[in-house]
């Protein structure tokens, strides 16, 4: 198993070997924060990339926005797109090491990045940064494991059992809305944290 860390990602995105990265923000995400009324909330994009989630959350009126990734490549790209968002807002670490409070946590397939091992972890440091009543809202990936990860998948009935402990779960369905190339493998969720 290769190691996931600092200079695997840097490396990844150094060389263009992104093929996650649709370019704009995907449209189960889209149209999730269309929906989205209270424009003050407090939102952390973890894994986020060259977040163009952040990109069209900035441009529809959200402005506390935390853009967090461990590789500095795809923040530049960030900060480079959105320069208006303050320097505090970008922020270069672990995941698993940031600390915390937010209302709602955009996942863009981050889930599926990390090493399935660490996935329980994912789950109690994702609990652990949300308010209460806060969320976990975007897609994860659903498809058969063919190949060494990342992306690593799995299916609906493991990502309910590793959730339901610290989540209720409000949605995890099939995106009826996903780009072509992902089509029948992206669930979206929307997960609720428990009391």
């Amino acid at each position: 198993m290769k190691s996931l860390n600092q200079e695997y990602w840097q490396n990844r995105y150094k060389n263009h070997q992104t093929g996650w990265d649709l370019g704009i923000i995907s449209t189960p995400i889209k149209e999730y924060v269309d929906h989205i009324k209270d424009k003050k909330i407090k939102i952390l994009i973890p894994g986020a990339g060259n977040a163009h989630e952040a990109l069209y959350l900035y441009q529809q009126g959200f402005k506390d926005l935390h853009i967090l990734d461990i590789a500095s490549n795809p923040l530049n790209n960030a900060k480079n797109n959105i320069p208006d968002l303050p320097e505090h807002s970008f922020i270069q670490q672990d995941f698993f090491q940031h600390s915390g409070s937010y209302d709602l946590i955009i996942e863009q397939t981050f889930f599926c990045a990390v090493e399935p091992r660490f996935r329980e972890s994912y789950v109690k440091q994702a609990y652990s940064l949300l308010n209460e009543n806060g969320v976990i809202a975007g897609v994860m990936f659903n498809f058969e494991q063919h190949q060494e990860g990342p992306p690593f998948s799995g299916s609906k009935e493991e990502y309910k059992e590793l959730f339901k402990p610290y989540f209720e779960i409000l949605i995890m369905e099939t995106c009826y809305n996903s780009v072509t190339s992902r089509a029948k493998k992206e669930l979206f969720i929307k997960l609720i944290k428990k009391k």
